[in-house]
Order: structure tokens, then C-alpha cells, then sequence
């Protein structure tokens, strides 16, 4: 078994745990241990809210996450002998569940309060809870499904330089000042009054907490990207920015379907990661690396049969976009709902399934004017009824009244 370099409690608050924990990007954040290169250990995370979310059949806890807080990071850990312009070589050697806390949620956001890819269309707060058995998930939410995870941490990188956060911050705000009522904001720009700064005290951290990025984007230095193929087995090339590197990982995913369209589109839970390190010296440059790099694994499942539904750059009201990626993604994802609402399924039931489940996406076509052509690989085989087109028509197989949980 590997050391434990940094072991949490699901039943305490991350305030309770800030020494281990935090939820900003800042390059002062001291390091919680250090390590060498060639080493390898375990790290704990909790869930991306700090136990904000319970298992129950209320989606208030959804309605009203406070998301400034989030998301809680272990870490940062340095790797001995790290400096700026390197690359940290991370092996994820495995990913799973804390025995205390075998279960997960999904979420679908309310417009007020983050939003998702399709909240024109579902505006409102719901949630599905997921029980684990193993490799495979079920949820007592959404009938007729069950699939094996792909576990993966949806938020993992390394501290940014002063220079780099100083670019983060700017840019946003920028981006936030051609909109600034916008609902959802453009960006999370800096927010003190929630922020955890792990081991930094007293003015230091008062400081820091009010420039310290949000760790909701996904940025140069790795972050927020969830990337569902980032399993056990696969390997991240990730920039160093300062000195020892400064690795902070959470967000632990049991699964996700690609681009977690409902915000809170994967299934959340709290669970361990087993970790190795190593460095390439002066990696940055010598391979022109900008943004992190990987391997995926080669464990992961594998679907051999999908339906693809396609999606082009003219949106829901027949408005024509420029080779526009984004709508058409989002068309391929209504279609696919549409097509799932056909066995019976409700339309939040249906977008979950596209969060969470081990669903494709593809940019299949982008240089054919106007369109560009999205796709969404969905598996047949993670239901429990033929779904294919035939020439009898669909026949519906969710005929419970089971739903996602609502709001009171």
C-alpha cells in the first residue's frame, strides 16, 4: 500500500482541514509535504463542495451551493528539485472510493446559480444521487441505466508563477467588463471572503485570498479540465511555474460523459488517488509545451456500440453561425435528449445521462462552411433495452415515475 501524504475527513468541514486543503490558486500557498522524483503516494480528496451536497431526494442542496467556496484541492505537494520552465511527469497509478463515502451525485445547475451547457432549455436545480457497486454505478434517480466508470480527478495541476496569475486575473476581468450582469458571469473572477489559502495565516493569506484565481476554468497550468480519459494508468506532462511545482489534485469523478454539459455534469464523489512523480528539466522548452500533456490509460471501458447523433452550427431558433463548434455541439446534445425521450425518459434524465455516463464527443467536422459538425457518441450498452432506430418505432421502457430530485 502506498503512504498517505494526505488523508482527509469527509465528516468535517474543509476549514476544519485547511492545513491539507484549499480552494484558491495562489503562488504563496505553501506546500503541504514534500517528495522526490520517483516516489509514489497516496492523496485523499474530499468532494469538490466539501460536503455540501447529501444523498437524499432534495435538489435545495444543488439550488443553493455556495460556489465561491469551491473547488476543494489536496494539496500543493513539491516534488524535490522542481523549478520553472520544467515539466512534472505525474503517473496516476490508480483512483478510487473512500470506504466511508461509497456513493455519488450529479447535478444540474440552476441558471441563477452557475447554470450548464443547456440551461435555456433545464433552468432549474435537480439532482440524481449514485450508489456504487465496484466498477459500475446505478442511481435510484435515473432507472434502466448502468455503466462502469471511468474514474478520474476533474481538476489537477500546478501552482501558477505571480506573472501567470497576473495574467489570469486580467484577462478575465476584461472578459467579465463586456458583460458584468451577465447570468452566469463570463468568468469567477477573485473572491476573498471564501477563500481557503491552505497554509498560509494571518495577513499574508487576507492578501492573497484577494487575488487568488477561482479554480473553476480549466487555465495553462492544468486546473479544472475534466478530461473523463484522465484514468488510472495514464500519465500528465504538467508546466511548472515555481519553485517545487506545487501539485494540488480533487474534484474526483466516478464518471463523465465529455464536456459534463450539466455543470456539475460527471458524478461527483470524494475517493484517493495513488500518484507517482518525476521531472523532465527545462521540459517547457524542450517540447514547446504550453499546456499540460497526456496519456491516457489503457484500462479504461471500452463501448463498441454507439448511436452518434450529429449537430451543426445553426442553433434551436434556426440562427446560422459561422463554423461555430459550441452550437453545434450543443444541437447534437438536444438531439440526443430528444431522441432518449422517446423510451420514456424525462428531459432532465436524459441530460444527466449525458453528464455522467462514458458519452463521446467528437469535432467531426470544422472547415466546411458555414457548418461545422458536431458529434455525441452515446453507448447503447450502458441501458438496459434495445434503443436502436427499427421499424416498429421506440417503445417505452421508463414507464416509473421516477425522476431527478426537485427542489421544494
Amino acid at each position: 500500500m502506498k503512504k498517505t501524504l494526505i488523508k482527509v475527513d469527509v465528516n468535517k468541514s474543509p476549514e476544519e482541514q485547511s492545513d491539507v486543503l484549499h480552494n484558491r490558486w495562489h503562488p504563496d500557498i505553501p506546500m503541504v509535504a514534500m517528495v522526490k522524483p520517483g516516489d509514489e503516494f497516496r492523496v485523499e480528496c474530499i468532494d469538490w463542495t466539501g460536503g455540501q451536497i447529501e444523498n437524499n431526494d432534495s435538489a435545495n442542496d444543488i439550488r443553493d451551493v455556495d460556489l465561491t467556496k469551491v473547488h476543494y484541492l489536496s494539496g500543493p505537494i513539491g516534488v524535490e528539485g522542481a523549478e520553472p520552465g520544467d515539466l512534472m511527469v505525474v503517473d496516476i497509478l490508480d483512483i478510487g472510493t473512500l470506504a466511508e463515502s461509497e456513493w455519488g451525485f450529479t447535478g444540474i445547475f440552476a441558471k441563477q446559480n452557475g447554470g450548464g451547457f443547456l440551461d435555456g432549455h433545464y433552468p432549474d436545480a435537480r439532482k440524481a444521487c449514485w450508489d456504487f457497486h465496484g466498477i459500475y454505478t446505478t442511481s435510484r434517480h435515473i432507472p434502466n441505466v448502468r455503466f462502469a466508470g471511468i474514474m478520474h480527478p476533474g481538476l489537477i495541476g500546478c501552482l501558477p508563477s505571480k506573472e501567470l496569475l497576473a495574467e489570469w486575473n486580467k484577462r478575465e476581468a476584461a472578459l467579465v467588463s463586456t458583460d458584468p450582469d451577465r447570468v452566469p458571469p463570463l468568468a469567477a473572477l477573485p473572491y476573498a471572503d471564501t477563500a481557503l489559502m491552505g497554509g498560509m495565516k494571518g495577513e499574508a493569506a487576507k492578501v492573497a485570498a484577494k487575488e487568488g484565481a477561482r479554480t473553476v476554468p480549466p487555465r495553462e497550468h492544468g486546473g479544472n479540465c475534466d478530461i473523463k480519459n484522465l484514468s488510472k494508468g495514464s500519465r500528465v506532462y504538467f508546466p511548472v511555474y515555481v519553485k517545487n511545482g506545487g501539485l494540488s489534485m480533487g474534484d474526483i469523478h466516478f464518471s463523465q460523459g465529455d464536456g459534463e454539459i450539466t455543470f456539475c455534469g460527471a458524478i461527483e464523489m470524494a475517493g484517493f488517488l495513488d500518484i507517482k512523480v518525476s521531472l523532465i528539466k527545462d521540459g517547457m522548452k524542450k517540447y514547446a509545451v504550453k499546456n499540460p500533456i497526456f496519456q491516457p490509460s489503457p484500462m479504461e471501458p471500452r463501448y463498441n456500440d454507439y448511436l452518434i447523433f450529429e449537430g451543426i452550427s445553426v442553433d434551436e431558433k434556426g440562427k446560422q453561425y459561422y463554423l461555430d463548434p459550441h452550437v453545434a455541439y450543443r444541437q447534437a446534445c438536444l438531439n440526443a435528449i430528444e431522441y432518449m425521450k422517446k423510451f420514456g425518459y424525462t428531459g432532465e434524465q436524459a441530460y444527466a445521462i449525458l453528464g455522467t455516463a462514458p458519452v463521446e464527443a467528437h469535432i467531426s467536422g470544422i472547415v466546411d462552411i458555414p457548418n461545422a459538425c458536431a458529434t455525441l457518441w452515446l453507448p447503447t450498452g450502458i441501458f438496459d433495452f434495445d434503443m436502436k432506430p427499427n421499424a416498429d418505432g421506440p417503445k417505452i421502457h421508463v414507464t416509473s415515475k421516477i425522476d431527478l430530485a426537485k427542489t421544494s
